[in-house]
């Protein structure tokens, strides 16, 4: 870890703090006794009010009301903050309108050299969905469902909700324990477990009308539902590895409940593990036709062989 980051970061350690002394900050950092002290004295002359208590039991102490020095960012730092930005941009996140007021904030920290830098990148790089003819950072697009905030900041509270979904023309509700807010190709999702019909759902936060904490007396623990959910897993019976072409077709569509780990820093490779139900003809189907669709970019560690007959007897009509 570089000077800068490792005094940035102690920084923050002793402002959430109002005692340390330096045996903790050895443990905490794994540096040196002689290195610390140099840290903390350079902290203290940056500004962090410390007072130092001596004994056998001493160390220093946080004056009350003092202000955490101004945070200093790397280059790299200031560039990885940045790329963020443009990466997520056009993906209908909550909290959209901070954005531009937050980018103002930084581009106020930095230098001029470190702005010219993000001005040269705002250039040069592109992501998926970003308007070529229009890539500013500080352009306020494609807003998130309007319920998405509400929900965050609800179960934010109370992770035991009473959510009303709109199904065909009929409301619903449900009384739900979230488990994930997750977005996938380019919807976002609600995994939640049905406090009622004890099961695992998911369900669309486009046709979600109304949400608000669960309030009852009696509550099924966090961990009794972890254990009824885990009663319940199926037993993974589908197991490839994808190559970068097979993982760029994943990209391009993948039934809402598989997800790929990948194996390599470079997102070059990965596995998929799940199970699929045989018995259930249309799912089978919709995996046959999905598991073509990925190519020949795939090693099959373990499938159905109900999935296997099926690719065969697709393979066998193109060939005839």
């Amino acid at each position: 870890m570089k000077k800068v980051e490792r005094i940035n970061i102690i920084m923050r350690y002793i402002n959430n703090r109002s005692h340390f002394t330096i045996s903790e900050i050895l443990g905490e950092f794994n540096i040196s006794r002689s290195t610390a002290i140099r840290d903390i004295r350079e902290i203290e002359a940056m500004g962090m009010p410390l007072v130092a208590e001596v004994g056998r039991d001493g160390g220093y102490f946080v004056m009350n009301n003092s202000i955490l020095p101004t945070v200093r960012f790397t280059d790299n730092e200031i560039k990885a903050l940045f790329i963020a930005f443009m990466a997520t941009r056009n993906q209908q996140l909550p909290y959209l309108k901070s954005r531009q007021s937050l980018a103002e904030k930084l581009l106020g920290l930095i230098s001029e050299n470190q702005q010219d830098d993000l001005v040269l990148l705002n250039q040069i790089l592109l992501f998926e969905g970003t308007n070529p003819h229009n890539p500013d950072l500080l352009d306020l697009s494609d807003l998130p469902h309007p319920m998405l905030e509400k929900l965050i900041q609800t179960l934010l509270l109370d992770s035991y909700l009473l959510i009303t979904i709109k199904e065909e023309k009929e409301l619903q509700s449900y009384p739900i324990y979230l488990l994930h807010l997750y977005r996938e190709k380019s919807l976002w999702l609600i995994e939640g477990f049905d406090l009622k019909e004890e099961k695992r759902q998911i369900f669309p936060v486009d046709n979600l009308t109304n949400v608000i904490p669960y309030r009852t007396k009696k509550r099924l623990s966090k961990k009794k539902i972890l254990e009824k959910i885990s009663s319940k897993e199926e037993v993974i019976n589908l197991v490839i590895e994808l190559g970068p072409k097979a993982i760029a077709q994943f990209k391009k569509y993948h039934p809402l409940k598989v997800s790929i780990s990948y194996t390599n820093p470079y997102q070059t490779t990965a596995i998929l593990k799940t199970f699929i139900n045989v018995d259930n003809s249309d799912e089978l189907t919709e995996t046959t036709n999905w598991l073509l669709f990925l190519g020949e970019d795939i090693k099959v560690r373990e499938v159905p062989d109900e999935v296997l007959e099926g690719i065969q007897e697709r393979l066998c009509i193109f060939c005839s």
